[in-house]
């Protein structure tokens, strides 16, 4: 699923084998994105000038800019099963994890106004999609993993 946070943000279901990035949206959260879309918005604003840059800024921010330039937010189901890529030395040691480890996709709570979109270790670890860091690459392996879920008991929920 997609967070509260990704309700401006124009959004589509994940497929499996696609290729992500931790991407923060023009509302400042932190999501899902296509690799290739935020790479093609990088390459198009590497050419603009300052002023082409300013006027989209301000346009962002009354949202009149089209949302076909704008990054669509990938949303994941619960259980669909993940590898994440270049996970910092910091989460590592934290989660006692490798660089890349396959997850799973849950979701922590369903309390409004609150982030919930979460990923599951196989050691039982939750870790908020928010503390993941922008540009982490993760790819989609699966959409559905829900018979392995019930098994895997959870320890320990990083969400600060």
């Amino acid at each position: 699923m997609c967070d509260y946070s990704m309700a401006s943000v124009s959004t589509r279901l994940a497929q499996a084998g696609e290729e992500l990035v931790v991407h923060r949206f023009t509302a400042g959260t932190l999501g899902l994105a296509s690799r290739d879309d935020v790479t093609r918005l990088r390459e198009e604003s590497l050419g603009v000038g300052f002023w082409a840059k300013f006027k989209r800024f301000c346009e962002a921010c009354v949202d009149a800019y089209p949302r076909t330039r704008q990054v669509a937010a990938v949303c994941i189901p619960p259980g669909a099963s993940l590898l994440v890529r270049d996970l910092s030395p910091h989460l590592q040691r934290e989660c006692d994890c490798g660089e890349s480890e396959e997850v799973i996709f849950t979701q922590i709570s369903a309390e409004a106004y609150a982030f919930r979109d979460a990923v599951l270790f196989d050691n039982g670890t939750q870790v908020l999609l928010q503390r993941l860091k922008e540009g982490q690459r993760v790819r989609v392996l699966s959409l559905s993993r829900s018979e392995e879920m019930e098994t895997i008991p959870t320890q320990h929920v990083f969400n600060r």
